[in-house]
């Protein structure tokens, strides 16, 4: 449901990893929102952290595509057991047989060395994204091989932290409002958007809520 790097906690030594705008989008969440007034008290303590680096999210989040969060970490650790130190140079000096005995299949093998080559040669711009749109960024990422809109929606929320990012695709979503908004009937596009308006400017925040009344328990990934 939810590929992202993700935790809970409460420890002092997290709030420079949590998001800054966090508590104010909750107080104004609850005032906008009935489900949002109900739902946020229900997880205390809990708040969104980045964890890692750009290049690393990235590339676990195509080692996970279509496998379990479970098969998705041991492949990975796999990877990094042979890679060693997860950049982009250790990524391409690695061979296309070696990476395969670790567990990834031949397509995986080409979207992983083609996100590194891509950070290897400057075609994507880490060091700028702060002063990027989000549909500026998502257009970078989504020209690198094997990342979808989905993946770079997840990277804006969970890596960059942003704060409006609504992910229409994302199935987690979809479920988590139809059971809390419409008694559990199918919901279209459309209306996914006209509930995620009383969100805005935090949908990021509306949408990680979402997730946790379905699994109350964020996934480290």
């Amino acid at each position: 449901m939810v590929r992202g790097t993700i935790q809970v906690s409460t420890r002092a030594d997290d709030d420079a990893m949590r998001p800054a705008y966090w508590d104010a989008a909750c107080a104004d969440l609850m005032q906008a929102d009935r489900v949002m007034r109900k739902l946020i008290p229900e997880h205390p303590g809990a708040r969104l952290l980045s964890r890692g680096d750009a290049f690393q999210t990235l590339a676990r989040s195509v080692v996970g595509q279509q496998i379990s969060v479970k098969a998705a970490q041991a492949v990975w650790n796999r990877v990094v057991a042979c890679v060693g130190p997860m950049t982009p140079q250790a990524l391409l000096a690695q061979d296309v047989p070696t990476l395969r005995a670790a567990g990834l299949s031949q397509r995986k093998c080409e979207y992983l060395r083609d996100l590194a080559a891509k950070f290897d040669t400057g075609h994507v711009h880490p060091r700028q994204w702060d002063t990027m749109s989000d549909d500026a960024i998502i257009a970078e990422l989504i020209a690198i091989r094997g990342i979808g809109r989905w993946t770079a929606e997840m990277f804006l929320i969970f890596y960059l932290m942003r704060p409006d990012v609504l992910p229409l695709d994302d199935v987690g979503l979809q479920r988590g409002i139809s059971h809390r908004y419409f008694s559990g009937e199918e919901v279209s596009r459309s209306e996914l958007r006209e509930v995620a308006a009383a969100w805005a400017p935090w949908r990021s925040v509306g949408t990680w809520y979402i997730w946790r009344s379905l699994d109350p328990l964020p996934v480290e990934y």
